[in-house]
């Protein structure tokens, strides 16, 4: 298994290093668009959708609807808008199920779901990819993310104790969820140093990166949630070793969006 690992990750690395920053324009956005229909194909699934017409034509659907968005820029704050308001929700959901499975157990209901999580995702990092620093910003969030997994992971494993959400995911507990939240805001504070931000600027980057870590973590209690529900381990098996495209980015797909949203309520996209 750990051989799988290493070699898919040799594999995928410079494909997703040069999709992310070297590509532009339509390039980027059509790179983006492969790997969301490709969690899309996985989605249907989750959904309850297992034979393969189904699941490639919603994955076609999800396609055809980032293409409705390219042509349609406007509709991009909406799109994070309906992103804020999806990962609220599923911040209850999360804290409530099973409980919450009721509301949300039928397939169609699902499959609107996927689009909730997916679309803003792609949406998301196109904005990202228009605007000032464009690919330090995609670095930026990518590292909130994976900063809280390896702050988590070290931190849950020498002082976890108490269960963050014990039915969606026994392995994470609070202590994990603080540790990552901890190294994420001693990042901030070290880029502010190095970037000489003011103080102002500071005390307004640190509750949103609070903010982009934790709503990350309910992008992972998400996927986990309906995968338990559907009792399945991961999403595919496209990656050998890592299960498939959605345990992958599962963290992202909440981050990205909830990350351009904050910086362009800052100001930062607009002219």
């Amino acid at each position: 298994m750990l051989k799988q690992r290493i070699i898919t990750a040799l594999i995928l690395l410079p494909i997703a290093l040069g999709g992310f920053f070297l590509l532009d324009g339509a390039a980027f956005s059509l790179f983006i668009g492969l790997v969301v229909s490709l969690g899309a194909w996985e989605w249907a699934r989750l959904a309850g959708y297992n034979e393969q017409p189904a699941r490639v034509g919603y994955a076609a659907v999800v396609a055809v609807l980032m293409l409705v968005l390219a042509w349609l820029p406007q509709l991009a704050g909406a799109v994070l808008v309906l992103a804020l308001l999806w990962w609220a929700l599923a911040t209850v959901m999360v804290l409530t199920y099973p409980d919450s499975a009721s509301s949300w157990g039928g397939r169609w209901r699902r499959l609107l779901i996927g689009l909730l999580i997916l679309l803003p995702a792609w949406q998301g990092l196109v904005l990202l990819k228009q605007w000032p620093l464009s690919n330090w910003l995609i670095v930026a969030v990518m590292v909130l993310v994976w900063a809280a997994d390896i702050g988590a992971y070290f931190s849950g494993k020498a002082f976890g104790k108490r269960k963050l959400a014990p039915r969606v995911s026994p392995g994470k507990s609070w202590e994990g969820f603080f540790g990552g939240m901890a190294l994420c805001l001693v990042i901030t504070v070290a880029v502010a140093i190095y970037r000489d931000w003011t103080v102002r600027e500071l005390l307004l980057a640190l509750p949103c990166a609070a903010i982009v870590v934790a709503l990350s973590v309910i992008g992972d209690l998400t996927e986990s949630m309906f995968k338990r529900q559907s009792g399945l381990k991961d999403s595919s098996n496209l990656l050998p070793g890592h299960g498939g495209v959605l345990d992958r980015i599962d963290s992202l797909t909440a981050a990205i969006p909830v990350f351009t949203a904050l910086l362009w309520a800052a100001g930062w996209g607009t002219p």
